[in-house]
């Protein structure tokens, strides 16, 4: 990473960006930005929603393994863009997506199974799936939707 300057990682798709404890960007994405700022400001009224204000809460989730912080959810209670994980079961990154758990790839989303009645490790940051409860509407690359 160069210091001083923008993070550089990509990813799939904002899902995974999400999950990964990242934000949208005010510079590139100013639009998604202020929709999720808003929807930010709706999970958590009264508290600032600039953007330094959202990365203090999100950091600690982003560097703190969700095996340090484990928070099993029901996966049908998740919204849309919400991601978990299933010990013992396919340790791999499961998306909440369309009433659906869809495996994660590098390559897309594949082998979809019905949520209901599944839960795992949330490895989404809680605050961020406050904002996604709230009505922020996540960019998920298409193949989730390709059964």
């Amino acid at each position: 990473m160069t210091p001083g300057r923008y993070t550089e990682l990509f990813f799939l798709d904002e899902a995974t960006a999400l999950a990964a404890g990242h934000r949208p960007c005010f510079e590139c994405r100013r639009d998604d930005y202020f929709a999720f700022r808003a929807a930010w400001s709706e999970a958590f009224p009264g508290c600032a929603a600039k953007a330094g204000d959202m990365d203090r809460v999100l950091d600690p989730e982003r560097i703190c393994p969700p095996a340090k912080r484990p928070v099993v959810a029901d996966a049908a209670a998740l919204p849309d863009g919400a991601f978990i994980y299933r010990p013992g079961k396919q340790e791999t990154a499961l998306l909440v997506a369309d009433g659906a758990l869809w495996r994660w790839t590098p390559a897309g989303y594949c082998e979809p199974q019905d949520s209901r009645g599944r839960s795992g490790i949330l490895l989404t940051p809680r605050a961020t799936v406050e904002v996604l409860k709230a009505g922020y509407c996540v960019q998920i690359d298409s193949s989730a939707f390709e059964k």
